[in-house]
């Protein structure tokens, strides 16, 4: 998206610390674009969503995915060059979410 970013993530040991994950992706992003760009790159802040046990991990995925789609931005989800993840390929994130061309 070209003015917010969505990010699913997931602790995976008791230590998982969400504000040190935000707040080292922010310094190192930020860090590389100013210098690029001459330009500050965040706000201060962020909005943060959790989720709980009951609730569907996928779903939020492949609202995630079709974001860009609604915006407009692509014809379909596997378009946008700026999706992804560091656990799956693309096509099988996809696949999992159920997210398919659209016509």
């Amino acid at each position: 998206m070209p003015d917010h970013l969505h990010v699913l993530a997931e602790g995976t040991s008791p230590s998982s610390d969400f504000r040190e994950f935000v707040r080292v992706y922010k310094q190192q992003s930020s860090f590389t674009w100013k210098r690029r760009t001459g330009q500050e790159l965040w706000q201060r802040g962020y909005f943060d969503r959790v989720l709980r046990a009951d609730e569907d991990t996928v779903a939020v995925a492949r609202y995630i995915l079709e974001n860009p789609v609604r915006a407009s931005l692509c014809q379909n989800a596997e378009d946008y060059p700026y999706s992804g993840s560091f656990t799956m390929a693309i096509s099988d994130l996809l696949e999992s979410t159920r997210v398919f061309r659209r016509t």
